[in-house]
């Protein structure tokens, strides 16, 4: 699954709903936090039985955003899950505990209307949170983790400068590769999306550490997303001459060789398999 670009749309919004799935983008996260006032948020979970196949037309995949307050958060899941979302982007995720919570509680509505699991991808906002980042990461249903750089620099009383939420925001890149999960973000907080020049370095940046796609709010980000957090032409064409000449060095029993002077071994061949496997292009 190519999760480059996850756009944010409030659910509260019919305009937005109504062009989502003609913005480009892999995800489409309808949002019943933040963009949602408060006295909106019952409405816009009744209206997911029919947003989330609205978003969905384009054959992007769709989360929801579900609030943090107990009072919401398992109403906004139940009602995700019976509108058929992909899966939840569950806001400020503090343990792996009440993750296996909403789980245990959405699995037999998902057994009574027969369908899949919804994955999670869990927010990490929050100081406490990064530091147990790998022990959520190993819950069953999460697929990915996000920082929210903002909640994170006020949780530690701090600003959201990039010297400070560059460790945190690593350290959760960190634990969602250990255990083998999806890391969404980009490593400085790039709050005007006008600025695409500095999105694309910045995604550009984050994809050389690793990270998987990003989230955003404003259509005009997802071709940026798409691009940036795709292997190039150049890092295809290697990754496709790396591994022609790993079959023509297995075929005569070897396992390592050189190739235009550099030495290739198992990891650099994993990786040109991973290029081509992100592109979609692996033979």
């Amino acid at each position: 699954m190519r999760l480059r670009s996850l756009l944010y749309v409030p659910a509260s919004s019919e305009r937005f709903i109504a062009k989502a799935h003609e913005r480009g983008a892999d995800a489409i996260i309808l949002d019943l936090e933040d963009s949602v006032a408060p006295d909106q948020k019952q409405a816009a979970r009744d209206g997911l039985k029919h947003a989330v196949a609205q978003a969905g037309r384009g054959g992007a995949t769709v989360f929801v955003r579900i609030n943090a307050a107990p009072a919401l958060r398992m109403a906004d899941a139940e009602a995700a899950c019976r509108a058929g979302a992909f899966g939840l982007y569950v806001a400020k995720t503090r343990s792996p505990q009440e993750l296996n919570e909403i789980a245990s509680q959405l699995a037999p509505i998902e057994q009574e209307i027969g369908r899949p699991p919804l994955a999670f991808v869990a927010l990490i906002e929050d100081a406490g949170a990064i530091l147990d980042a790998r022990a959520i990461a190993r819950v069953e249903r999460v697929i990915g983790l996000a920082a929210g750089g903002e909640d994170i620099a006020t949780s530690m009383g701090a600003e959201p400068l990039p010297d400070v939420l560059r460790l945190p925001k690593l350290m959760v890149h960190l634990a969602a590769k250990a255990e083998g999960k999806l890391s969404f973000g980009m490593l400085p907080t790039v709050a005007d999306y006008r600025r695409l020049d500095v999105l694309e370095a910045a995604a550009r940046e984050a994809k050389a550490h690793g990270f998987d796609g990003a989230s955003c709010v404003h259509p005009s980000v997802v071709p940026v997303l798409n691009a940036s957090y795709a292997p190039s032409a150049e890092q295809m064409a290697w990754a496709r001459t790396v591994l022609d000449a790993a079959q023509a060095a297995e075929a005569v029993g070897r396992g390592a060789f050189v190739l235009n002077g550099t030495m290739v071994d198992a990891p650099i061949i994993e990786r040109a398999r991973h290029v081509l496997e992100q592109a979609g292009d692996l033979r």
